[in-house]
């Protein structure tokens, strides 16, 4: 070997050793190839859990959907049945304004009139309660201001506080909505009523 080769022979074992870090280096840079198993099973994962979300949500949609119909039919002819409840006050305020004694006393027609007038009335209600209006009758139960609204006080000290022992204009409920609440009186000066009984008495 020569000397001038001697001379160049360690630069080139150097370059040799400086090409060879390169290449490892490179390759460590070099990102590894996913695994197409991995990447499959992400992928279904994520799907999975789209459809899962997608049906929560459409079984949210469909109760949602089926609610909203349901109260619609219910409460439809809410407006509609507050008005009729206006004719039918009337109806009984007509009844009312005839003396007893004037019936008793045997006229016919004016029997035939009131008779009438009481068989248009029950006639509405009836068809009232066909489409779910119902009439409250809370005579000897406890005031609920959700479905009673006091006018005045009536002292009694045998009857229980707070028990409605008058109507003055009936209420109805619509479904379990309350159309209009009733106009009564209610009791003062008695004894209170058990915690049962007033429970027993909203339920």
């Amino acid at each position: 070997m020569t000397d001038e080769n001697k001379k160049h022979g360690p630069d080139e074992a150097v370059e040799n050793n400086f090409a060879a870090e390169a290449d490892v280096t490179a390759e460590a840079e070099t990102p590894a190839e996913p695994d197409p198993v991995d990447v499959l099973r992400a992928e279904n994962a994520d799907l999975r859990d789209k459809y899962l979300r997608l049906a929560a949500e459409m079984d949210n949609l469909r109760r949602r959907t089926e609610r909203d119909v349901k109260d619609a039919k219910s409460y439809s002819v809410a407006g509609f049945a507050r008005d009729m409840l206006a004719v039918s006050d009337n109806l009984r305020r007509a009844l009312d304004a005839i003396p007893a004694d004037a019936r008793e006393g045997g006229d016919a027609g004016l029997n035939a009139l009131a008779e009438g007038v009481e068989m248009t009335e029950r006639s509405m209600l009836a068809a009232l309660e066909r489409h779910g209006v119902r009439k409250l009758d809370p005579i000897g139960e406890k005031f609920d201001p959700n479905f009673h609204q006091a006018m005045f006080e009536v002292p009694n000290p045998e009857i229980a506080s707070n028990t409605v022992v008058q109507v003055v204009q009936a209420g109805f409920v619509i479904g379990e909505r309350v159309l209009r609440p009733a106009m009564v009186g209610v009791s003062k000066g008695g004894p209170k009523a058990p915690a049962g009984e007033a429970s027993a008495a909203q339920a």
